[in-house]
């Protein structure tokens, strides 16, 4: 589980860093979520690798924070990587299909509404703003169709044929997910860091939804994936459009 470790190392390394600049212990909105909703995983990839690595993670996260004076911005952004983090790898270990999408979505939607408003209150740029605002009110719709979903659809109690298949794709989508972010959400433009930390975001939401329609079977779930799909493909176009505008206008000689 080579992709696992280093999803865990930079999602640990990044909360570590958060610590180390803010100097502040967590509230308990930023906390993890109970230890009695954790259904115990059936792989190795989960919270016992995510303890057994932070001291790691800390020794390399000082090295950085020593260097680098966090920005508000960026504080503001790594509270929100981590909170995501920990609600997804819940989800994570959960052995039913649906309900491991559900949870890990649940999440994945909460850390894009975070990053949404972080956008509203540092950035300038209208297309960016106005994307923003539209992930804030189109997600928190499926925030509530997926916590209503799974009031009623606990996880199941033993792990099903496909559940390490199912966990180690996800271990392998959030990898790549949170090591672009790192990249993209450190850029100093509050603009630039929302489309470059979004981007990578929309693609892992839209690898998730993917791995949901190969693994689960609920209808209604499935249906939910799809719409991440056709929905946050746009939005993805859309980011990729604006960062090559950014990058040809950047390029362009003066006159």
């Amino acid at each position: 589980m080579i992709a696992s470790h280093r999803f865990v190392l930079l999602a640990t390394s990044v909360s570590a860093a958060l610590l180390l600049s803010a100097c502040q212990p967590a509230t308990e909105d930023e906390q993890s979520p109970p230890a009695e909703e954790i259904t115990p995983p059936v792989t190795e990839m989960s919270h016992a690798q995510h303890e057994s690595m932070t001291d790691d993670a800390i020794i390399e996260s000082e090295s950085v924070t020593d260097d680098t004076k966090m920005t508000d911005m960026l504080k503001d952004y790594t509270k929100s990587m981590t909170r995501m983090h920990d609600e997804m790898m819940i989800g994570m270990g959960y052995n039913h299909p649906d309900t491991a999408f559900a949870k890990g979505m649940l999440g994945h939607h909460r850390g894009a509404v975070d990053m949404a408003e972080i956008q509203l209150k540092y950035g300038t740029d209208a297309a960016m703003r106005q994307l923003a605002q539209d992930i804030i009110d189109n997600q928190q719709v499926e925030i509530d169709t997926l916590n209503k979903w799974l009031a009623s659809h606990p996880d199941t109690a033993k792990p099903k044929p496909n559940t390490e298949a199912m966990q180690q794709a996800y271990a392998r989508s959030m990898d790549i997910l949170h090591g672009d972010m790192v990249l993209g959400i450190a850029n100093p433009v509050p603009d630039v860091a929302f489309a470059r930390g979004m981007l990578p975001h929309h693609i892992g939401a839209v690898e998730m939804a993917k791995i949901q329609l190969k693994y689960g079977t609920d209808e209604e779930m499935r249906q939910l994936a799809q719409k991440i799909i056709d929905t946050q493909q746009a939005e993805i176009e859309l980011m990729e459009s604006w960062l090559a505008a950014l990058e040809t206008n950047k390029n362009m000689p003066s006159t």
